[in-house]
């Protein structure tokens, strides 16, 4: 329950965060090396894309589907992108929503060897996912958390009301998660 209350409390401080760091003040960067002059700030490179409420306030995916952004599959010229529309549910037997994990959205900039055979096995709950494990920076951590948005965004994947299971109550002012489908 302690970590539960830890992670509700993080949730309130990524949601409150209204703008970028300066890379001097981030305290990830040496803010006294002469690199720091040679960096974007966050506001310069991400400031023209679609805004989020939280992590690194960019809605990634809207920025791809807008065409603001278009990500390469590979280094080499000519490689197309290989896209997956394919939807899986991961019921995972809790008492949270049933987690919906949308490919398409994620190999329309990753390719498949990004979590496949490695991070994940290509068969469906071959790889036992662990919440744990995750909020640690491993499995979805590598990158919800780091890269894409954070992992106090429950609702952003667990967005499948199993039967019987009331929506949950979005608060005042926090916009409901960009492109989960509606709950039934």
């Amino acid at each position: 329950m302690a970590a539960l209350a830890a992670l509700l409390c993080c949730a309130g401080v990524a949601f409150a965060q209204a703008e970028w760091s300066t890379l001097r003040k981030d305290g990830i960067h040496d803010r006294k090396g002469p690199a720091i002059k040679q960096l974007q700030e966050p506001r310069e490179a991400l400031s023209k894309l679609p805004r989020d409420t939280t992590g690194n306030m960019v809605r990634w995916i809207e920025a791809i589907q807008t065409g603001i952004i278009k990500p390469r599959p590979s280094l080499k010229p000519g490689v197309q992108p290989n896209i997956l529309d394919q939807d899986i549910l991961l019921d995972l037997k809790g008492s949270m929503p049933i987690v919906l994990f949308p490919h398409k959205r994620h190999t329309e900039w990753l390719d498949c060897s990004n979590c496949h055979d490695g991070v994940f096995e290509k068969r469906t709950g071959a790889t036992k996912l662990s919440m744990f494990q995750i909020l640690a920076g491993e499995q979805c951590g590598i990158c919800h958390g780091a890269v894409s948005f954070p992992l106090t965004e429950c609702g952003r994947c667990h967005s499948v009301m199993r039967p019987g299971q009331a929506k949950p109550v979005i608060p005042p002012g926090m916009p409901p998660a960009h492109g989960i489908p509606e709950t039934k």
